[in-house]
């Protein structure tokens, strides 16, 4: 029958083991990231366009809503009407939020089409840089 360590020092093997590793300082790795999966950053891109589109809209209301109590809006469509004209065929142009919210939805949207498919380019591009020079070098390590 093999005789078994008992618990104490088992604990002091692992005491001793984390005291030389303490001693070393903290481990580090060097790694290459040689490829991004594209359809993973079309996903990421996708979703944080999301986001900034529904950022854009809330400022872009709440800043029409300031501006409008302010009567920015009032004064500029007033001088608008003067200097187009009020006669009977001219034609009529107000700022509204309907107007001012919808051209920011519309800038949203192509927004998050021309960031998606920026980003999802990028990751193609880089796969094949990555291909050619070895992609980037980390180095991870552990806290202090």
């Amino acid at each position: 029958m093999v005789p078994r360590p008992s618990v104490a020092d088992a604990v002091r093997a692992a005491r001793q083991t984390m005291s030389t590793a303490a001693s070393r300082g903290p481990r580090r790795a060097r790694l290459a990231l040689k490829r991004v999966d594209p359809w993973s950053v079309m996903k990421f891109s996708f979703a944080v366009s999301i986001v900034l589109f529904i950022v854009m809209i809330v400022a872009t209301t709440v800043l029409y809503v300031a501006l409008d109590a302010m009567g920015v809006f009032a004064s500029v469509n007033e001088t608008l009407g003067s200097l187009i004209g009020s006669g009977a065929g001219s034609f009529n142009f107000k700022i509204t939020a309907k107007g001012v919210i919808g051209v920011s939805a519309l800038m949203g949207v192509v927004n998050m089409v021309l960031f998606t498919a920026l980003a999802t380019l990028g990751a193609f591009i880089y796969n094949v840089c990555s291909d050619l020079v070895g992609g980037i070098e980390i180095t991870l390590s552990e806290k202090d």
